[in-house]
């Protein structure tokens, strides 16, 4: 089994959907696409993955609108652009299921981690969650030489909080005026993130803004702290709280990959320079025990003659083996293998540089205009999922009109069948 060089980790990310980009999480969820941005995905074990809640309606703006209709929530007062879905993702690092049980251990944890979210969230308000079962893990299907693969949690909610609706001043009783008139489910991602905690310095002291204004731990810290505390009393042991301060939250999935991918390069560089002095030591004790066999010359009588220096030496070496033969050997069968994997190693790490250099030249433009223009990239960005967004509906009307076509002929030919009766 592969090592472990750094502790198993929780965490817990939320991203932020409005009704023009959703649509891009959900085809990936509910794997919708054909492709995906991911490359680790492998289709065929697109069928292992598992839903704790399935949605109730073709997608999830469709379930979304279906709430409002049936006065489960209210987006009353919402802009165009608002917040209306918060995508949960949890995982933890992979060789903590692998090492515990895999797919099967998953399964368990991830359902206490979906019923963790239903307790936060309510369990009306969570549209979806899955548990990814078909990414594969290359680092450690590489380094236990089969396929692993990274299970992890996407849970799509609804961020909702209870807001009083009172009564206005034009109301006909005066009495009414200003109470409570009814109490509704508002979807807001603002409130229901705001975090009261303060932050402090190492003192106890509160971290103050240029402002004057206290500062606040980010509500995403409070979750990971939730999340750690829900999952370690219901008996799941063995990893810790994600580090504090992260942002792997804000990366993209295509960014973590680079991140990723840049490690991976720096261990397998790593790596290879380890195989590299063994290698060589082992081939030098090879040759020494090669050159005993190679020593004395025969003479006319067909005897062994050799030298008082080479007696010496062999005679020394002799009783060295006595004690080493053992290990000569071994070490005789690592050559070949040290050199086995040192091609290997060498063959991989020039096989992630290729990918590494491809992943950062398609990413090169945009990060360079996310670095200097981010204003401009964030608009970029959202022209881009207007865009998707259209030809996902101009796709849909599409099918459903080829749809609708082949009904009609349908209809036609067994009209026509009827008619030849």
């Amino acid at each position: 089994m592969a090592k472990n060089s750094k502790a198993d980790m929780s965490c817990a990310r939320v991203k932020k959907y409005t009704s023009s980009d959703v649509s891009k999480a959900e085809r990936h969820n509910e794997r919708k696409n054909e492709t995906y941005e991911n490359m680790n995905v492998i289709a065929e074990r697109i069928p292992y993955n598992v839903h704790f809640k399935e949605p109730t309606s073709p997608t999830y703006m469709e379930q979304l609108k279906q709430m409002e209709q049936d006065g489960k929530v209210s987006l009353r007062g919402l802009r165009k652009d608002a917040t209306l879905f918060n995508e949960i993702v949890i995982d933890v690092n992979t060789m903590y299921f692998e090492r515990n049980g895999g797919y099967e251990y998953a399964k368990q944890f991830y359902e206490e981690a979906f019923h963790f979210i239903e307790e936060k969230f309510g369990a009306d308000n969570v549209i979806s969650a899955v548990m990814h079962a078909d990414e594969i893990n290359l680092a450690a299907t590489e380094d236990l030489g089969k396929e692993v693969y990274h299970y992890h949690l996407h849970a799509m909610v609804l961020p909702v909080v209870e807001k009083e609706i009172l009564w206005s001043k034009r109301c006909k009783d005066p009495e009414l005026r200003g109470t409570v008139k009814e109490v509704v489910n508002q979807i807001s991602h603002s409130k229901k993130w705001k975090s009261d905690i303060p932050l402090v310095d190492e003192k106890g002291n509160p971290l103050l803004r240029k402002n004057g204004k206290p500062m606040f731990r980010a509500s995403y810290s409070i979750l990971q702290d939730e999340l750690f505390n829900h999952m370690t009393e219901k008996g799941f042991k063995g990893f810790q709280r994600g580090e504090y301060g992260s942002t792997a939250e804000h990366l993209t999935s295509l960014q973590y990959q680079i991140k990723q991918d840049t490690q991976r390069l720096d261990k397998l560089q790593q790596r290879i320079q380890k195989e590299q002095v063994k290698y060589k030591s082992s081939h030098q004790i090879f040759k020494t025990y090669n050159e005993i066999d190679s020593m004395g010359q025969k003479t006319f009588t067909g005897k062994m003659a050799i030298s008082k220096e080479d007696y010496k030496e062999l005679t020394t070496l002799a009783k060295e083996g006595i004690t080493s033969r053992a290990e000569i050997k071994k070490l005789e069968e690592d050559v070949g293998y040290y050199q086995q994997r040192y091609y290997n190693t060498a063959n991989a790490l020039e096989n992630m540089k290729s990918r590494y250099n491809e992943l950062k030249e398609k990413c090169r433009p945009f990060l360079q205009a996310l670095e200097h223009f981010p204003e401009v990239a964030k608009l970029f960005t959202e022209k881009v999922k207007q865009l998707f967004s259209f030809k996902e509906v101009q796709e849909r009307a599409e099918k459903e009109a080829m749809e609708k076509e082949r009904q009609e002929r349908i209809k036609l030919r067994r009209k026509k069948r009827d008619m030849e009766r």
